[in-house]
C-alpha cells in the first residue's frame, strides 16, 4: 500500500515509521520545512516539502498514492492565533480536497482531528452522534476543517475523521509536561474532565483503520477520563512530588469538561493498548 502522511510531527512521524518499518508501506511523508527532509527520509521513501496553500506541492504529495493522512498541527504544537490555525488546519484542508478530486487513486484519507469540537458539556459523556459546539474560535476552525473534509466522502473516497483526545506519549510523558504545577495553587477546582490518547493507540488505530477501511467519525480516546485533580495527583504521588492545590474561588480559565466515548471504536473491532493513562 501507498500512503501519502501530510504533516508529519509528533504523530505523523510516529506513523510514518510503523507504516514503512512494520508494515512495509509505501511511504511518502511532507514536511513545511526543508530542513526536516534528511531527518523524515530516515523513516519515509519518499519525502516532499509540500505547503497547505500549494496545491502543486499536495498534488505531488498524493498523486498515485493509495491512502492518505493528514496529520497537521501547529508548529511546535504552540498556541497560536485563529489565522494562524485557519491556514494550518482549514486552508490545507480546502486545498487537499481539491487536488484529491485531481486524482482517481486514492481511495481512503483519514484526518486525526480534535474532541475539542465538542465544547464543555459540564461532564456529560459525548458520543460521535453528540451536537458539536466548540467553545472557542480554534475548536470552530477545527468543526469547520473536519465539515471540509467530510464533504470530499464519495462512494470512490471513504474519508474517516478521528477525534483525538489530549495527547501524550514518549518525550510527551505527564510529569514531563505538568511536573511543573507541583507545590503550586491552581484556579478552579480540579474536577473538570480530561480525555486522554497515548501515542501508540493512535498509530496503531489509523493502522487499523486503513486494514479495516474504516469511514465515518470515530473518537479515539482511552476507557478512564480523568479529573485534572485526579491526574496531578497521580503524577505527584508517582513522583513524590508536592501536591497541587485548588483555590475554587477562582475560575477555571479551560472550559473543556467532557466525557468522550470510545465504544463506537472498539464496536468497530479495535482493542486499545493503553485503556487508563499512564503517568
Amino acid at each position: 500500500m501507498k500512503v501519502a502522511i501530510i504533516g508529519c510531527g509528533y504523530a505523523g512521524s510516529a506513523i510514518a515509521r510503523h507504516l514503512r518499518e512494520k508494515l512495509g508501506y509505501m511511504v511518502t511523508a511532507t514536511t513545511t520545512s526543508p530542513e526536516r527532509v534528511p531527518e523524515l527520509e530516515e523513516i519515509a521513501q519518499r519525502v516532499v516539502v509540500a505547503k497547505g496553500d500549494d496545491e502543486a506541492s499536495l498534488l505531488s504529495s498524493v498523486e498515485n498514492q493509495d491512502a492518505v493522512l493528514l496529520s497537521v498541527s501547529p508548529i511546535a504544537d504552540q498556541q497560536v492565533d485563529a489565522d494562524s490555525y485557519k491556514e494550518t488546519f482549514l486552508y490545507t484542508a480546502k486545498n487537499l480536497v481539491t487536488v484529491l478530486q485531481q486524482t482517481k487513486s486514492v481511495k481512503q484519507l483519514i484526518y486525526t482531528g480534535s474532541c475539542a469540537v465538542y465544547g464543555d458539556r459540564n461532564g456529560e459523556w459525548v458520543t460521535e452522534e453528540s451536537p458539536t459546539v466548540p467553545g472557542n474560535q480554534h475548536g470552530e476552525i477545527l468543526l469547520d476543517t473536519e465539515q471540509v473534509l467530510l464533504s470530499a466522502n464519495s462512494q470512490d473516497l471513504k474519508v474517516c475523521l478521528l477525534r483525538l483526545g489530549a495527547i501524550y506519549g514518549p518525550g510527551r510523558e505527564i510529569k514531563q509536561r505538568f511536573s511543573r504545577f507541583a507545590g503550586t495553587t491552581r484556579a478552579g477546582d480540579g474536577n473538570n474532565l480530561t480525555n486522554w490518547v497515548h501515542l501508540e493507540d493512535i498509530v496503531s488505530t489509523v493502522e487499523f483503520t486503513l486494514i479495516q477501511q474504516l469511514q465515518g467519525i470515530y473518537n479515539l480516546v482511552n476507557d478512564v477520563p480523568l479529573t485534572t485533580r485526579e491526574l496531578f495527583d497521580r503524577m505527584c504521588e508517582m513522583y513524590g512530588l508536592p501536591p497541587v492545590e485548588w483555590d475554587a474561588s477562582q475560575p477555571r480559565t479551560r472550559s473543556n469538561n467532557r466525557r468522550v466515548s470510545n465504544h463506537k471504536l472498539k464496536e468497530a473491532g479495535y482493542k486499545l493498548i493503553h485503556r487508563d493513562i499512564v503517568v
